[in-house]
């Protein structure tokens, strides 16, 4: 686990720093936007990437997208960098 990967804002410090309101955060969860960590009790716990990816959703709805959208570009980037990580791999085993 890395600090940008570690789940340790409540949930009202990360709608903070993503500069939104606290219910949107729930709403994007029940959508599957986003993924929080979850204590034994419960609550949400976010991490650095979780508030990224906040962020991320905030600029793209500001773009214009609705979250079916949203969910999709996401998708797609994820897959962007998963492929980008393997030709990676690739060029470096074609160089050995």
């Amino acid at each position: 686990m890395t600090e940008r990967t570690r789940a340790v804002y409540a949930i009202s410090v990360a709608a903070e720093m993503a500069d939104m309101q606290i219910q949107n955060l729930r709403v994007y969860e029940r959508r599957g936007l986003v993924d929080p960590a979850r204590t034994s009790g419960g609550t949400r716990l976010y991490s650095r990437a979780d508030v990224e990816r906040l962020v991320r959703i905030r600029d793209l709805l500001a773009d214009g997208l609705n979250l079916a959208g949203i969910a999709r570009v996401l998708a797609l980037e994820e897959d962007v960098r998963r492929l980008e990580a393997s030709n990676e791999r690739l060029r470096r085993a074609a160089r050995e």
